[in-house]
């Protein structure tokens, strides 16, 4: 994968005072962010890090089918308060299908489908999603050891494997409502999540 870094501005948000910067694929136009704070110098420590895929329900309409919104701002907050962190925000929407596949896949499950067969009944993958842009953006901002924060080990996998070193993983149990609980429990038994099975009997 070839993307580019193109330009870094400050932006204030509601949980603290970051820096965005923005890297595009030159061949197909997609964009992808970088959301970082205290990361002026090389930092020599483990930087706190969050893989967010870009879930436009979840992180713009605050959806409750999901646990993206509450997941990205509590990541904010984290991030804010340690001083230094960074939030890769990849646009693969829905794992990877797209924005309008995503929807037919929730109109599956509003008929008792799950999230991981209402993509394979549209022929799609579980997830589609790929990492490599995380290396490239990672090395632009002179991070080498990274504390991820995530319940999905599929992703230190996939940092792993890229040759990115991660030292810990960080847990991230916000937004489990009503809602969003066969869907959070889908992703534990058949996508290997480490959510507690405590956390779902609190609901």
């Amino acid at each position: 994968m070839s993307i580019a870094f193109v330009a870094t501005s400050k932006l204030p948000t509601a949980f603290g005072e970051f820096k965005i910067s923005v890297f595009q694929d030159p061949q197909t136009g997609e964009e992808h962010v970088a959301l970082h704070k205290g990361l002026d110098t090389p930092p020599n420590v483990p930087v706190l890090v969050r893989i967010h895929s870009e879930c436009l329900t979840g992180d713009a309409f605050a959806s409750l089918k999901c646990d993206c919104g509450p997941q990205l701002q509590a990541t904010q907050r984290l991030i804010n308060e340690a001083g230094q962190g960074v939030i890769l925000y990849l646009r693969q929407e829905g794992r990877g299908i797209g924005l309008t596949n995503k929807i037919r896949a929730y109109a599956l499950q509003d008929q008792g489908h799950d999230t991981v067969d209402a993509n394979l009944l549209l022929n799609l993958p579980a997830d589609a999603r790929t990492y490599d842009m995380c290396q490239i953006i990672l090395d632009h901002l002179n991070i080498k050891q990274v504390k991820l924060i995530t319940n999905n080990p599929l992703k230190i996998k996939a940092l792993t494997d890229l040759g990115i070193d991660v030292v810990d993983r960080v847990a991230l149990t916000v937004g489990l409502n009503p809602f969003n609980a066969n869907y959070l429990k889908t992703k534990v038994e058949r996508m290997a999540h480490l959510y507690q099975q405590d956390d779902f009997s609190k609901k």
